[in-house]
């Protein structure tokens, strides 16, 4: 739609409510308390709206529909690109919408009804969702192929304390897993750099600007980088289904979800399996 029209759409709207949803000023548009209020409700609303229609087109034997799916950084590099490429393969009619965010924000998404399954770590808390545990997954340290920790293939957390370490940004699960595990070792890390995504901290990593802590699924068969395992107990975490507990998924969302758990029951781990990666399917 035209700008004009969406505001038109907008002020109707708010004549409609009886109230202003947005602060307008000059090239600022910020939401009142009125329209932060309503905005978890319109998504609610339209969510069930697409339910209906979902409902509707699987009577067409699932040639039309959408699914979304939300997947965090190193999962929606590794084991979502295989899935939905099986998925689109046998539903080509069947839309997806893919949100690539730290598992906090893709509960919120699953709560509001802005996705229908996440792949997210947990754990996760809220009641109003229902996991199914994937993998159990091995956090590793990666080097530079020259750095001094090179050569090891297991060291001890604490040996850390004086390594430069390229850290994520603030959001990642990784980021506040890798924080919690050094508090609880009993010390700080010295961040040589951070904020990065997840491909800049595997790329200033081999680089040579500092160790990180990354999960083992995305650093497998990486000639530009030495993977060095933790000594047990480790770092670990687990990789799980999440859908919301309230709503049944739709026959889309259903595929979809069988597609993951029958892609790793029959052929495990897309590429080259990790090291100390555990599938849980069944357990």
């Amino acid at each position: 739609m035209a700008q004009p029209s969406v505001s038109a759409q907008v002020r109707q709207l708010e004549r409609s409510l009886g109230a202003q949803l947005f602060h307008r000023g000059p090239g600022v548009v910020t939401m009142t308390d009125a329209g932060e209020a309503l905005l978890p409700m319109a998504r609610r609303v339209l969510a069930d709206l697409a339910e209906v229609v979902d409902r509707v087109t699987e009577l067409d034997g699932l040639r039309r529909g959408h699914v979304g799916i939300g997947a965090t950084p190193s999962l929606g590099a590794t084991l979502l690109p295989s899935v939905l490429g099986r998925f689109h393969n046998r539903y080509p009619g069947v839309s997806l919408t893919v949100l690539e965010q730290g598992s906090r924000h893709l509960v919120h998404e699953l709560e509001t009804g802005g996705i229908d399954l996440a792949l997210a770590i947990l754990p996760l808390h809220q009641p109003t969702l229902v996991r199914d545990v994937l993998a159990v997954e091995e956090l590793v340290v990666v080097t530079a192929p020259d750095h001094p920790l090179a050569g090891r293939r297991r060291i001890g957390l604490g040996e850390l304390r004086d390594v430069p370490m390229v850290m994520f940004r603030d959001g990642y699960d990784l980021r506040s897993a890798t924080l919690a595990a050094f508090g609880s070792a009993g010390f700080e890390p010295q961040v040589a750099v951070e904020g990065g995504e997840m491909g800049s901290v595997l790329s200033l990593v081999a680089e040579g600007l500092g160790a990180a802590i990354v999960p083992s699924i995305v650093v497998s068969g990486d000639a530009g980088l030495r993977v060095v395992r933790l000594r047990e107990p480790g770092l670990h975490r687990d990789i799980a289904l999440v859908r919301r507990a309230d709503r049944a998924p739709s026959r889309a969302a259903n595929a979809l979800a069988t597609e993951i758990t029958d892609l790793l029951g029959n052929e495990g781990w897309p590429g080259r399996m990790p090291p100390g990666l555990r599938l849980c399917l069944g357990d």
